[in-house]
């Protein structure tokens, strides 16, 4: 099978940083499902761990990258109960098992969902880790009750235009009665966080202290931060309110939470890899929230955060997505789509 992948840990412009590889067709055992990969999407992960892991183990290998997926059920395990040949299916695999730049890709049934029939296959490759990333923070971290009964509380998504941001701004302010504010620095990514449901938007290149009490919300009582929170923290101290809840998605150098002790502040973090990672009882969880994520997408009160198609999935072009969300200035996801 076709696949894209690499040895040792280089900066996206180095010649063997990303490599066409082939490799032998993988088989399904257990409850897994061997998918065929139709199109994939990259995300920040991608690219922090193609430059800083190597391949391990020695001898001829490569490490092939990749989380996110849309794709065709080839073959299913001898445990597997959830699909059959021929679904279509989404799902943003596990970071402990060979990725989906793949043509052939096995994963666990039990963090796979159906895929959304309103969607192709780029336009649902493009959800799966964001959704599941900001719908375990706000209802299982955060614990936001879903519905519209009036609370006057408010949510500050700090990299509203991002990946994640884009698709946690249309659950806040589509699911719940969250006043939703959210972060962006430029005119064309403050209109894309306007267009997904935000009530306000803020320039997080600027103090947010001073953003906020332009729009009339010194402090707030929930803060998401998706990126930069080393940047931000004193700033986001300043901004939360007291008994107020704050979560983060990034690896800040350090952080200093006993800032927060005296407006007795809860800290939450979300890796939405845990369950897949440490096989957890609830696993099977993830595989009911694709499904229900993409009930909402077929009812038209979500949408995809795909902004751009880059063509077939070979090594080429998985640089330039990787180098483009390595500058920092894209918005929404980011997508391969075949194999040319």
């Amino acid at each position: 099978m076709k696949a894209v992948g690499y040895q040792t840990a280089h900066p996206i412009d180095h010649p063997e940083s990303l490599l066409d590889i082939t490799l032998p067709d993988p088989a399904a055992t257990g409850r897994d499902l061997l998918v065929e990969v139709r199109a994939v999407s990259v995300n920040p992960v991608d690219t922090k761990v193609r430059a800083s892991s190597s391949r391990s183990g020695d001898g001829p290998g490569y490490k092939v990258l990749g989380w996110d997926a849309s794709g065709i059920v080839r073959a299913v395990g001898p445990e597997a109960t959830l699909f059959k040949p021929g679904d279509r299916v989404w799902y943003a695999g596990s970071i402990a098992r060979p990725g989906t730049n793949s043509e052939l890709h096995l994963v666990d049934e039990r963090i796979v969902g159906h895929a959304p029939t309103s969607l192709d296959f780029a336009e649902a490759a493009a959800l799966p880790l964001t959704a599941i990333t900001a719908w375990e923070l706000l209802f299982d971290r955060l614990k936001v009750t879903p519905g519209k009964q009036p609370s006057h509380k408010t949510l500050l998504i700090i990299g509203a235009a991002g990946g994640v941001g884009s698709i946690l701004t249309q659950l806040a302010a589509r699911l719940t009665s969250l006043t939703v504010i959210g972060t962006a620095s430029r005119p064309t990514t403050q209109q894309w966080v306007r267009a997904l449901g935000a009530h306000h938007v803020i320039d997080h290149s600027l103090p947010l202290t001073q953003e906020l009490a332009r729009i009339g919300h010194p402090t707030v009582d929930t803060i998401v931060s998706l990126t930069q929170t080393d940047a931000h923290f004193d700033q986001i101290v300043e901004a939360i309110a007291p008994q107020g809840q704050f979560a983060l998605i990034d690896d800040p150098v350090s952080l200093d939470v006993t800032k927060f002790k005296r407006k007795s502040v809860s800290v939450h973090w979300e890796l939405m890899f845990t369950r897949a990672l440490f096989g957890t009882a609830d696993m099977v969880g993830q595989h009911r929230l694709l499904s229900e994520v993409a009930q909402l997408v077929d009812a038209g009160l979500l949408r995809t955060t795909l902004d751009q198609r880059m063509g077939p999935i070979n090594a080429a072009n998985l640089k330039r997505a990787h180098a483009l969300v390595e500058s920092g200035s894209a918005r929404g996801k980011l997508v391969l789509e075949g194999w040319g």
